[in-house]
């Protein structure tokens, strides 16, 4: 039996369903990413596995026992929320601390447990200060400390780095998934970014108005797409109808057909099919270029190896696709 095991979920407000006969499991010390469009009930799953919010029916196993009568203190679950949700008027060390107070445990046991979970986070010198002494970043170490020392069964991460910046995000991300490792910790994250997403998760459940989607491991959602909107979420796929796709490769298609701007490459006009680069973006150590060919616009990827290779916008070229990665997609 999983670890985790949510069998057959069900959430409405009024008339409006937020999300539909959901299953998936966890294993022990697995780290699943819900990943999806806003609005698409994810973090709403998310505060049901917590008990913050109810379910109109279904069941929540954690370890064989069924979550869904427990109220939230009785779940055995640690939340990290975006918003942080410290008490502004207690230390670093009181806000950790409050959660063991809480379940009465002695004053030598409190201070142990925090001191190991504030080094496990690097925030020991900072235990004196207030919330509003620290930064964002090391606010939400201070959240997930916080969720840690109670040595919960589940830990639970509601879209955490979302409000913080693109440098802080990939070093949290990291001590993230390196705590969570240590501690063998079954983890539920939830996150609209692809890219934490792919880089964080043992597997990633993807979902859509309610519904997953595709469930799996992160290449085979990337590389093996099942629709067009899971190809269109992630990898940045070009979607091409099949007119298009036949008109570029010669071969019939039945349906829309997906193509991963990497899986293209640029070679003079004399060696692939002759195309014109509209224009190009820089994304750090990738260039996107768009570029039509046959009148169709495709995005092409290619490492960004020094200035000088870069290709001019409205330049001829040629473009070769590698036909094994092409996708028919519903």
């Amino acid at each position: 039996m999983s670890y985790l095991q949510v069998t057959q979920l069900n959430k409405h407000y009024g008339q409006t369903q937020i999300f539909n006969n959901i299953d998936f499991s966890a294993k022990e010390g697995e780290f699943v990413t819900l990943l999806g469009p806003s609005g698409c009930g994810k973090s709403t799953l998310l505060r049901c596995l917590a008990g913050l919010t109810d379910v109109d029916s279904g069941q929540i196993l954690l370890q064989g026992e069924d979550l869904v009568p427990l109220p939230p203190q009785k779940r055995g679950i640690g939340m990290v929320f975006q918003s942080y949700a410290l008490f502004p008027n207690m230390t670093v060390e009181g806000n950790v601390a409050f959660g063991l107070k809480m379940q009465k445990l002695s004053a030598n046991e409190v201070t142990r447990r925090v001191g190991e979970v504030l080094e496990l986070v690097e925030l020991n010198e900072f235990a004196r200060r207030y919330p509003h002494q620290l930064s964002g970043g090391q606010c939400q170490r201070v959240a997930l400390a916080r969720s840690l020392v109670t040595q919960p069964r589940l830990l639970l991460l509601d879209e955490p780095l979302s409000a913080l910046d693109a440098r802080i995000r990939r070093h949290l991300r990291e001590q993230i998934r390196r705590i969570q490792r240590e501690m063998n910790l079954t983890a539920i994250f939830v996150t609209h970014d692809q890219e934490e997403a792919l880089t964080m998760s043992d597997r990633i459940v993807l979902m859509n108005k309610g519904q997953i989607v595709q469930n799996g491991d992160a290449e085979t959602l990337y590389t093996a797409p099942v629709n067009a909107f899971a190809a269109g979420f992630i990898g940045n796929y070009n979607l091409l109808s099949a007119e298009q796709a036949q008109r570029l490769t010669g071969q019939t298609y039945r349906s829309q057909v997906a193509i991963r701007p990497e899986s293209i490459a640029i070679v003079s006009p004399e060696q692939g099919i002759p195309a014109r680069i509209v224009n190009h973006s820089l994304l750090g150590n990738v260039v996107r270029y768009q570029v039509l060919v046959n009148d169709v616009e495709l995005a092409v990827d290619v490492l960004n190896r020094s200035k000088d290779s870069l290709f001019a916008d409205g330049i001829q070229i040629g473009l070769q696709l590698d036909l094994v990665t092409l996708r028919e997609v519903a």
